[in-house]
């Protein structure tokens, strides 16, 4: 039987990952709140989502016009104006653990009890997060990832007081936005960035070491591995902050293997963060 999304949705936060979670439940039919404080930052999402649904359009694959699934987007001011009503809220907001928990703890205090919270995160301890809220059963981790319309991966991250049942739900939401579930126990870095991460930094080393370029060594692995994307053009996409940032969570967490590269720390200290800025490993027009 076929699982169809909340029916109400929250998205806290408007950024890139933000405004892709909320284009992919508006696209299933849901009704996105999407919370970004501050007037042009709201206005900021609102066009990001807007972008997303012309892209999709132009391809073909949304189901009625743009105006009418925009029409069930709304930006809201603040976390605690989310509807009661709402059946999911996913926090998007950036990869620091108290700020996570401030909106978590937010949300929790506007909607009902029995709404499902998740968050984002790429790496960040579920099982801390879920430990500042009133009802860790109804919290779990799903992971998506950029670009959020055309990625098909979802990892549902399910911390100890997890209700099962939830995770069986929150895999056929997945489902019905047309990507694939995989439930990954809540750990460092999940399945997905605890895996690539680790490639892209030895990439780094790699290209820090003069062992190739930046083209031959992605090329080698979209050609030899079949990666869709090598590893540097996929920290570029990622954005080399972000990447920094979550290479310093699973180095305190996992050990020196996972090691921040001087070379990934000197492009950040630049301003090279790949693809936002116009230059990272590559070069973007």
């Amino acid at each position: 039987m076929s699982v169809a999304v909340p029916a109400r949705v929250g998205v806290i936060g408007g950024g890139r990952m933000g405004a892709g979670i909320a284009q992919a439940f508006l696209t299933a039919g849901a009704r996105v709140e999407v919370v970004e404080a501050g007037g042009e930052a709201a206005e900021a999402a609102r066009g990001r989502v807007a972008d997303g649904l012309e892209e999709t359009a132009r391809r073909g694959k949304l189901d009625g016009d743009v105006g009418t699934v925009l029409e069930r987007l709304t930006l809201l001011d603040s976390v605690a104006d989310l509807d009661v009503g709402t059946g999911l809220v996913v926090e998007a907001v950036p990869e620091r653990a108290d700020l996570k928990i401030e909106v978590l703890g937010a949300a929790e205090a506007a909607v009902s009890p029995d709404a499902v919270l998740a968050t984002n995160t790429s790496s960040l301890s579920v099982t801390e997060l879920a430990s500042a809220l009133e009802h860790p059963a109804r919290f779990l981790g799903l992971h998506f990832f950029n670009p959020v319309p055309a990625s098909k991966l979802v990892e549902v991250v399910v911390a100890p007081e997890t209700d099962p049942q939830l995770v069986g739900t929150a895999g056929g939401w997945v489902r019905a936005l047309g990507k694939t579930d995989v439930v990954v126990k809540d750990s460092p870095g999940f399945a997905s960035s605890r895996l690539g991460v680790l490639l892209g930094l030895e990439a780094i080393r790699m290209l820090e070491e003069g062992v190739a370029d930046a083209e031959a060594i992605d090329t080698a692995m979209e050609l030899g591995y079949r990666h869709p994307m090598g590893p540097l053009r996929s920290t570029d996409l990622v954005g080399l902050d972000v990447r920094l940032a979550i290479a310093e969570y699973l180095h305190r967490t996992l050990g020196e293997r996972f090691a921040p590269p001087q070379l990934l720390r000197d492009k950040v200290a630049a301003g090279e963060l790949g693809r936002k800025t116009g230059r990272g490993f590559h070069t973007y027009d």
